[in-house]
């Protein structure tokens, strides 16, 4: 006897079924294979709460190059943070890594591709973080707070809430010796004033480009940094890093010309809370550490007048620290010519500071203490 005809209702409903199990191996076969992510959780602290953000979940991201984006009371609105994992950072659970604080110039933003760039991430022997600077934050504690800009209180952000939350959220070797601080550009100003600042927490100190003069035998590099407090319109690329294009609306709001170090003109020595941050003026208090600085000229400023003038600023704190006997390692390429493919006119562009890096990161990999 054949067996008996299922009514239609019952036909659907074991389609229905097959259906769904159908579609459940197929994305079960479809699924990427589970793997022990190197991306470790990152519990909010210090003053930073994590937030979701476009450049946090970029597809560019992976598990040992990536960024995250927080706020912070210290800085108004939302900051990346761009942290560079060793490749063996998850196969080797006990092990701890020397951490390089990079950075940028302005106006930039760590989420930019050239933060993670092959000179950077080929340094498997340490974390590399670059944290949000600003546009025109300068690496410091605005003295006017109250501007159209907010909170602006960067090396707060910096010192005291980003390195100790790296610290207890990553497995750093959480010491000085084994912590570099180096920058581009406005990072290089950075890099210097904060290794002044604290001593007690760096053992290495870069620049590439670096803004490393505001005293006023330097009023160029003074002058270019309050067209970007300012917002001046015809100075805008004056100071820029030139790893971004130049906006018309990088540096809005305009500030006053004070919001940063108070009175940029020197009259009656109004200003001198501008050479009290001046990193050659303070050039002493680097001794100890170990010192690196990359600069170009722009072919006599032909290619680039910022190199140019940076070049004078670099030359003037190479000049100081020989006259205090403390030894540091200085390159000055000129116009790029013999100083790699990448590095054109010797300006102030990526591709010199690629070739800085390519230099750079081996010593720092071989001065910071190994890992644990």
């Amino acid at each position: 006897m054949p067996p008996p005809t299922p009514r239609p209702t019952v036909l659907r409903s074991l389609k229905r079924t097959v259906g769904v199990l159908a579609t459940a191996a197929l994305l079960v076969l479809l699924a990427p294979a589970a793997h022990a992510s190197a991306r470790p959780p990152l519990a909010d602290g210090f003053g930073l709460t994590q937030v979701a953000s476009t450049a946090g979940s970029a597809p560019a991201n992976t598990d040992t190059n990536f960024v995250i984006t927080v706020k912070s009371a210290e800085v108004q609105g939302e900051q990346n943070i761009r942290i560079i994992l060793p490749d063996d950072y998850a196969a080797n659970p006990g092990k701890r890594y020397p951490v390089l604080y990079f950075l940028h110039g302005s106006p930039d933003d760590p989420s930019n591709a050239f933060y993670g760039n092959e000179a950077l991430t080929g340094a498997a022997g340490m974390i590399t973080v670059v944290p949000d600077g600003g546009n025109r934050g300068w690496y410091a504690n605005w003295l006017n707070q109250h501007t159209a800009a907010g909170a602006q209180n960067w090396e707060n952000f910096h010192i005291k809430q980003v390195i100790p939350f790296i610290d207890a959220s990553l497995r750093t070797i959480a010491t000085k010796q084994a912590r570099a601080i180096a920058g581009i550009s406005m990072g290089g100003f950075g890099a210097f004033h904060y290794a002044q600042l604290h001593p007690d927490l760096f053992s290495q100190v870069g620049s590439l480009s670096g803004d490393l003069e505001l005293g006023a035998n330097q009023m160029a590099l003074r002058l270019a940094t309050v067209a970007s407090l300012t917002n001046a319109s015809g100075a805008l690329c004056a100071s820029t890093s030139g790893t971004v294009a130049c906006d018309g609306n990088a540096y809005a709001p305009g500030v006053d010309s004070d919001a940063l170090f108070g009175t940029p003109y020197p009259v009656f020595n109004a200003d001198w809370r501008w050479n009290q941050a001046d990193p050659v003026a303070n050039a002493a208090k680097l001794g100890g550490m170990g010192i690196h600085i990359y600069v170009g000229n722009g072919d006599g400023g032909k290619y680039d007048v910022r190199e140019w003038w940076l070049e004078s600023a670099s030359v003037h704190m190479k000049a100081k620290l020989d006259a205090l006997g403390i030894p540091v390692h200085y390159e000055n390429y000129g116009n790029g010519a013999s100083w790699g493919q990448y590095c054109k006119g010797g300006g102030h562009e990526a591709g010199c500071w690629y070739q800085d890096l390519l230099d750079l990161v081996p010593r720092l990999r071989s001065a910071l203490s190994p890992a644990a």
